[in-house]
């Protein structure tokens, strides 16, 4: 595989020509950019390292297949976390229909941490994580996926609807009743919020380009991410945000 220095001046749409063109390497380079960030979304939707790990291998399944159908009208990034956010919807909604919760025992106490975090973190970070994570699996998957990215991957609200394809009245509504529904369960974990007031709005939790264990992610060959076998159209597959076949 080529060195990732070899594209450093190379832009992700470039990038992504070049994969449909048939450039080897090229999708594995945006794989390289982007997997953290789209780690970082896929384990706060969806509470469990494991989950995270299979919804963001078939994110970047489908936008292997689909790069062809890409026309510019976003950023690749943005492209990508539509993508990968539609894939941990699916994968919530099928939890929920099995009245599942993501977070049901608390062996996975390991699972919620951010991956760059250890098990000698603080006790009290530990399971300030584990709390708003059994929160936030008490949201519907949509409430989830926007206050995921509004507040705690500090994406602007317009940002969010696009990568939601929602209108940003939609992803304001959205992360106004998904907070309505955490404050009585977070309240206490946020003792300096009783003075309200424009800080403690800005001291959301908002991390910033978490880290993925390489083993996590999906696989990245010489040809790029491995696809699997044959699955929907590449449409298909972007709006439903991947799949097995």
């Amino acid at each position: 595989m080529a060195d990732g220095s070899a594209y450093g001046d190379t832009s992700d749409q470039d990038l992504l020509a070049l994969h449909v063109e048939g450039d080897p390497d090229a999708f594995g380079e945006i794989v390289r950019r982007h997997r953290d960030r789209l780690w970082a979304v896929a384990l706060r939707t969806l509470g469990d390292r494991e989950e995270a790990a299979d919804a963001v291998q078939d994110a970047l399944v489908s936008a292997y297949r689909a790069a062809h159908t890409f026309r510019g009208q976003s950023a690749v990034t943005t492209w990508l976390h539509r993508i990968t956010v539609n894939a941990c919807l699916d994968r919530a909604r099928k939890a929920a229909s099995r009245k599942t919760s993501p977070v049901d025992d608390t062996e996975r106490l390991e699972q919620l941490l951010e991956p760059h975090e250890s098990a000698s973190a603080p006790a009290e970070r530990n399971d300030l994580h584990r709390q708003l994570l059994e929160a936030l699996g008490t949201l519907p998957p949509d409430q989830r996926a926007a206050l995921v990215l509004v507040d705690m991957q500090g994406y602007p609200v317009a940002e969010a609807a696009r990568v939601l394809d929602v209108p940003t009245g939609t992803v304001k509504s959205r992360c106004a009743r998904g907070r309505a529904r955490l404050l009585p369960l977070l309240t206490h974990l946020r003792p300096e919020s009783a003075g309200g007031g424009k800080d403690s709005g800005e001291r959301r939790n908002r991390t910033q380009g978490t880290s993925v264990p390489p083993a996590a992610g999906p696989r990245v060959t010489e040809q790029g991410t491995e696809p699997r076998d044959t699955g929907p159209s590449d449409s298909a597959a972007v709006k439903g945000g991947g799949g097995r076949a």
